[in-house]
């Protein structure tokens, strides 16, 4: 079957259906559109993400093989719980949900460039403002360490992107989310890419259509305000 590129209208925030995505480059789907809060959510509710670089047009990927980490199959390492016992780290909600954001960004700039521009910044911090996206922290001795930002969807966290600026605390923020989603009947976590540092972690790939099928069927009613109510998560690593 041949496939197209779908350009999106500004007008409305419809997207095509994402197993219409490109075989080559795998899940693209669409590109064009904007960045606004209600897209944004109607993308995530379809299975779809943003994922382009700063002179790109914004382009929206749907790809054939999704990662995701199933709760009880998250990877718990000897380091991981040996840099835990090091230091008296604590572990936030939404405390500084910006900063977890620059900090994400920041890193990857360092590294090997970003998909994080200021667009997707203000988007997030956006959602973030309206109860859709969240952060889990770490801090020690008042100062951020580490974390991770994603949105919550129904009963699904979609993760976007993590940092770390000592050894271990991005895992440790991902066995935090992991521990919280567990105390608040979640699902799975969606990592977008298999990777190997998603994959340390106990990722998986399953197909597109399975992802969407079990997206569909974790629209369930969770109090996601208190759920996600900026608190420290005390004990957290003991469920």
């Amino acid at each position: 079957m041949n496939r197209i590129l779908y350009q999106l209208s500004n007008h409305t925030v419809e997207f095509p259906d994402p197993t219409l995505a490109l075989e080559d480059p795998d899940g693209l789907l669409a590109i064009g559109g904007d960045l606004s809060a209600t897209r944004l959510i109607n993308a995530y509710q379809h299975g779809v993400f943003p994922w382009f670089n700063d002179d790109d047009p914004i382009m929206w990927w749907s790809p054939s093989q999704r990662a995701i980490i199933e709760l009880e199959e998250f990877h718990v390492s000897r380091s991981l719980k040996k840099s835990l016992n090091k230091h008296p780290f604590k572990v936030f909600i939404n405390r500084d949900f910006a900063e977890v954001m620059y900090q994400c960004q920041r890193q990857r700039i360092h590294h090997e460039g970003t998909w994080i521009s200021d667009e997707m910044l203000d988007a997030y911090t956006t959602l973030h403002k309206m109860g859709h996206a969240h952060s889990i922290e770490i801090w020690l001795n008042d100062q951020l360490v580490g974390g991770l930002y994603g949105i919550m969807l129904g009963a699904v966290f979609c993760g976007e992107s993590m940092f770390h600026t000592m050894p271990n605390t991005s895992k440790l923020a991902s066995w935090a989310l992991v521990n919280w989603l567990k105390r608040n009947q979640g699902a799975f976590i969606d990592c977008q890419v298999l990777n190997p540092h998603t994959a340390s972690l106990g990722a998986k790939a399953i197909s597109r259509d399975e992802y969407l099928s079990r997206l569909s069927t974790q629209m369930t009613h969770i109090d996601l305000k208190r759920m996600w109510q900026s608190q420290e998560l005390i004990n957290i690593y003991e469920y």
